[in-house]
């Protein structure tokens, strides 16, 4: 598994050195107080990241974290009703009652 970990980190190292250097133009990125001076390949790299993790973190708070959450209930839920079935004394059926 982590063979194939490294591969992947290595295409994608690849990539972003193909998209690097294929895109060398110099562009300024304005924001409006500030710009920013850069070559069109690392704005390029950049925004994908920014983006995957913007999406990431999405995914995150709207999926992730509402179910670890109700997992999280649920567990709480069966520890008490596993309490409760310990606390109640089990009918022995062989005491003649």
């Amino acid at each position: 598994m982590k063979v194939v970990r490294l591969l992947i980190l290595l295409a994608v190292l690849v990539g972003g050195l193909v998209v690097g250097s294929l895109n060398s133009d110099s562009i300024e990125v304005s924001l409006g107080f500030w710009a920013l001076r850069t070559t069109s390949g690392i704005a390029i790299i950049v925004s994908l990241v920014l983006g995957t993790l913007l999406g990431g973190a999405l995914v995150a708070a709207g999926v992730v974290i509402p179910l670890y959450a109700r997992l999280r209930r649920a567990n709480k839920a069966l520890q008490v009703r596993d309490q409760a079935q310990v606390a109640a004394p089990i009918p022995n059926p062989f005491d003649g009652h």
